[in-house]
């Protein structure tokens, strides 16, 4: 059996990218050697995916000295959903649940009427909704506030295992 549909490890470490050149706009383009190292991403993959999120339209890349890659656009206007319909397409679980490639399932008889083309549309459209709001900035802030949490939770542990015991 299948598990249901996942983002492929190619979009996981994409997405991880962009968040760290989300991080980074404004700097200059980022070296691809630079960025595989710190994000700990195969080079080679990540060469393949950065040329997939080029001809996407999501980064643009410099050439020669003071070279890199960079986002084409402000990270704040990136939608999680233009991201993963570059690097996986359709965000539907089915075709015909797909609005941007609608395709008729082969063994349907009807698909106006069928009950799991009506549901997979309801599952489309809310993980849409999701991630055409989410932007990569809108992510940067989230990560940013589960840091900042962690690091409470660590101070606050660390100090209670510091006081002096009492006798």
């Amino acid at each position: 059996m299948s598990p249901m549909r996942q983002l492929s490890k190619r979009t996981v470490y994409c997405l991880r990218a962009l968040y760290a050149l989300a991080r980074k706009q404004g700097e200059g383009p980022i070296l691809i050697t630079e960025l595989a190292e710190e994000e700990a991403i195969p080079k080679r993959f990540l060469e393949q995916i950065l040329l997939a999120l080029k001809g996407g339209g999501i980064v643009i890349s410099k050439k020669g000295k003071g070279g890199g890659y960079s986002l084409a656009q402000s990270p704040d206007t990136i939608s999680l959903a233009s991201v993963i319909r570059v690097m996986e397409g359709p965000l539907a679980p089915l075709p015909c649940a797909s609005e941007t490639r609608f395709r008729p399932c082969e063994e349907c008889v009807d698909f106006e009427t069928c009950g799991t083309r009506i549901v997979m549309r309801e599952v489309r459209d809310a993980v849409a909704d999701i991630l055409e709001q989410t932007t990569l900035t809108s992510v940067c802030r989230k990560v940013d506030l589960a840091v900042s949490k962690q690091e409470r939770k660590s101070h606050i542990s660390k100090s209670k295992s510091h006081k002096p015991k009492r006798h």
